[in-house]
């Protein structure tokens, strides 16, 4: 009897130690998944990618303000905004094409359609001498980011169901690595590559007039892109039936979105909320407005973004670096640490900003030290693995409370929340800046301070 007992119990130990395993992340039999959701977050990139290099573009313009930069970034709102239209996209759809692929098939069409009207309108809506017509640019680039914040959505939600359960963790490493992909191919491609500058110096053996592609034949290659990669996924990709398990709950729109007012009472998630909206006022001015006044302290716009692009292969590496810990039970530690780290690093790039003019400017001429570049690529780099730590530690963290039954609707709920901390913030500081920046006049043409500029001094 007792020896029945004891194989009874080792039995049990056993089956217990298996369903541990078995719940351990292994992508074995999900590669394929893994590779799709990389390649479709990499092209939700690359319109991000050019989106982020706008600013950088408008900024060489001379007649451009910051409070004009401040408005650009009003694009970004749909990203906020998102939450609004998620619940339908989580509600409606037809079930044969799928819960998801619904979505995603007529989104990336419309997106490639964007990038053909962007590309037959480029010279018009960013002219080379001229100020670029600002309310048109911002409609423009608008009516886009509200279809990649769409796909996002599509995204998001998918990748809880795509991948295995026990796999849903590595949905943020696929979010992070492929976003970082594609921004540094839409940011490298849309200013270096339509750089005659940087081109001739580091791309070709002769000097030559133009980028080697440009801005308009880049933009109309992506828009093929898209509608390729759109019809391949269309065939060839069958998506889970989720209406077939046990626990899956069936919602019309209504219901979905009273579902959202549910999720608002929850007090955990009204706590979480106010952080996410309040954490990134820390970040905004070292993020978003001390590359510009880098640019105004006389480093080459070509230098930052080329500097900005070779840390792309950070953004690529951190994720999986990070995944081992961010996709365990605990990855707001991470979050918690990171985000401490990142306040403090603020102070490098003060240091950074008030010191640059005296280290590059030798009697009113730019001359840059090989040793500053070298400084500038450090700040930068500890910057870039810190923030992409807190992206990917709080993805982890909103895949694994999301319900998978709604996963469209809560994963969008979190990430709008923490998408609406970043652009305020940015916002309101970028708005700031005109204000607090003290101006005066110059007989040196370079500074472009001409008669009919000088309603825009200040003293």
């Amino acid at each position: 009897m007792s020896e029945s007992i004891e194989r009874e119990n080792k039995s049990e130990k056993y089956a217990v130690a298996i369903s541990s395993i078995s719940n351990e992340p292994n992508l074995k039999g999900d590669w394929k998944n893994f590779f799709l959701l990389l390649l479709l977050y990499t092209m939700q990139g690359l319109p991000l990618g050019l989106i982020s290099s706008i600013p950088v573009l408008l900024k060489s313009n001379k007649n451009v303000s910051y409070n004009d930069q401040a408005i650009f970034n009003v694009v970004m709102l749909p990203y906020t905004l998102k939450l609004l239209w998620a619940p339908l996209v989580d509600s409606f759809y037809v079930k044969k094409i799928g819960r998801r692929k619904s979505w995603l098939i007529p989104i990336q069409f419309l997106m490639g359609s964007c990038f053909f009207y962007i590309s037959n309108n480029i010279n018009e809506l960013l002219p080379e001498t001229e100020k670029p017509n600002i309310p048109k640019l911002v409609y423009v680039f608008f009516i886009t980011t509200f279809m990649i914040a769409t796909q996002d959505i599509v995204v998001d939600g998918w990748s809880l169901t795509i991948l295995k359960r026990h796999n849903v963790g590595y949905a943020s490493t696929c979010n992070t690595t492929g976003l970082a992909i594609g921004l540094m191919i839409g940011s490298t491609s849309s200013v270096l590559c339509t750089s005659e500058k940087f081109c001739n110096k580091y791309l070709r053996s002769t000097h030559n007039i133009g980028g080697i592609v440009t801005l308009k034949s880049l933009l109309y290659a992506w828009g093929i892109l898209f509608m390729f990669v759109t019809i391949l996924v269309g065939i060839f990709k069958k998506e889970k039936d989720c209406t077939l398990e046990d626990d899956h709950v069936t919602l019309n729109i209504s219901q979905n979105y009273l579902l959202l007012r549910d999720i608002f009472k929850l007090r955990s998630i009204q706590i979480l909320g106010i952080a996410l909206l309040t954490v990134k006022t820390g970040f905004a001015a070292a993020d978003h407005v001390s590359p510009l006044k880098l640019i105004d302290a006389g480093v080459s716009k070509d230098d930052i973004v080329f500097l900005n692009s070779s840390l792309h292969l950070i953004k690529i590496i951190v994720p999986l670096v990070v995944a081992k810990y961010t996709s365990g039970p605990k990855p707001m530690n991470v979050y918690l640490k990171a985000t401490f780290i990142k306040l403090f690093w603020n102070l490098a790039f003060i240091v950074l900003i008030y010191y640059t003019p005296s280290i590059i400017q030798i009697n009113n001429e730019v001359n840059i030290p090989k040793y500053y570049y070298v400084i500038l690529l450090f700040i930068f780099a500890i910057q870039e693995i810190l923030s992409y730590t807190i992206f990917i530690a709080s993805l982890a963290f909103f895949s694994r409370i999301s319900d998978t039954r709604f996963g469209g609707t809560y994963m969008t709920l979190l990430n709008t929340l923490s998408n609406l901390g970043g652009i305020w913030s940015s916002i309101v500081m970028l708005k700031m800046v005109d204000y607090l920046t003290l101006k005066k006049c110059s007989i040196d043409s370079g500074n472009y301070c001409l008669t009919q500029h000088l309603q825009n001094v200040r003293y």
